[in-house]
């Protein structure tokens, strides 16, 4: 029978750390197998059906090799596609808004899931250089970030520290595993430590956070966030088609939706949300979030939104105008609406 050397050691090879940070033995073994698994399809060009005689393995098994390299640093994919359009509207998003653009080539032909994760896996190249030892980076949670969780790439630091930007918790859920994915993900893939802010996304009243603010467990978050140096986001709408969480989990109610659009509501960072304009002045829903305040967002030194889908346009715009984001990653179909 093949054998399954990923079945041998339980996880998702990211290079799992005991309690001392090391990791398992059998990993050696099982980056191992995925490096030459990796050198036989893309070196030698050999079909899967053929890798998986050489190894003795199964076909689904050299497909999971082939991942484990990807994730594990084994292999660097690189893209270069032609210049072209999405040279040009680098530099345009770069001489109107003053941002680091990174343009990814889309097509008609891709549904907005298909263009999430394109832009996604390409946001996980952009931060990865980003990141380095002793740094503090602040993440939202959300759609966008979970798809970029999944493409990160394994790169050692040490004394990283990785934040949650807003809480989690809503009326139905505590929120804690669906945002302590993304924070551990990206933990296990720079060896870092995570801090959670297991608080509720909304309070119900102001005065709430306002007084929650005041106890010490969570003064520790609130003061750990203001060393943030990176903050990576998404941006949350309501008309996007590929939903924002924080909409379609249950965070903010038919009623509360409607409010915001009345108050020229187009997108939200980390639960704080924003007018078409960059402005966040009396929405009532910002005195109750638990998400950074815009004006402290802007004095973190380096801000990095991920965009894909042509329903987060609005939500774009506003950021941008806001001066929200410093680097920006865009899939090429709403990047050319937004500029033309």
């Amino acid at each position: 029978m093949a054998r399954d050397p990923l079945a041998e050691q339980p996880g998702d090879g990211i290079g799992e750390p005991n309690v001392h940070g090391a990791r398992h033995i059998s990993g050696d073994r099982r980056e191992r197998d995925a490096l030459r698994a990796a050198q036989l399809y893309y070196v030698q060009e050999l079909t899967m059906e053929a890798i998986a005689r050489d190894l003795g393995v199964s076909r689904s098994t050299v497909s999971r090799l082939l991942s484990l390299a990807k994730r594990n640093g084994l292999v660097k994919i690189e893209l270069n596609p032609p210049r072209g359009r999405a040279t040009s509207l680098v530099k345009e998003l770069e001489t109107r808004y003053g941002v680091r653009g990174h343009v990814v080539p889309t097509d008609g032909s891709l549904s907005e899931a298909e263009v999430l994760e394109r832009v996604a896996a390409h946001g996980a190249h952009v931060v990865q250089p980003l990141i380095s030892s002793g740094m503090t980076v602040g993440l939202a949670w959300g759609s966008t970030l979970t798809a970029l969780s999944r493409h990160l790439v394994h790169k050692p630091t040490h004394d990283t520290v990785f934040v949650q930007l807003n809480g989690a918790a809503n009326p139905q859920t505590t929120g804690i595993s669906y945002a302590s994915e993304i924070l551990f993900r990206f933990g296990a893939a720079f060896t870092a430590r995570v801090e959670q802010f297991p608080v509720p996304a909304f309070f119900d009243r102001a005065e709430t956070r306002a007084a929650m603010w005041q106890e010490r467990s969570v003064r520790r978050v609130l003061d750990t966030r203001t060393e943030i140096r990176l903050a990576v986001f998404g941006l949350g709408s309501i008309d996007a088609a590929v939903p924002s969480q924080i909409y379609r989990g249950g965070y903010v109610s038919a009623r509360e939706a409607a409010g915001l659009r009345d108050q020229g509501v187009v997108g939200d960072v980390a639960t704080v949300f924003y007018r078409r304009d960059g402005s966040d002045d009396s929405i009532a829903m910002n005195d109750r979030s638990t998400g950074l305040p815009l004006e402290a967002l802007r004095r973190i030194p380096q801000r990095l939104a991920i965009v894909a889908g042509r329903g987060k346009l609005e939500a774009v715009r506003g950021a941008l105008e806001g001066r929200l984001m410093t680097d920006l990653v865009i899939d090429e179909g709403t990047a050319w609406r937004l500029l033309k």
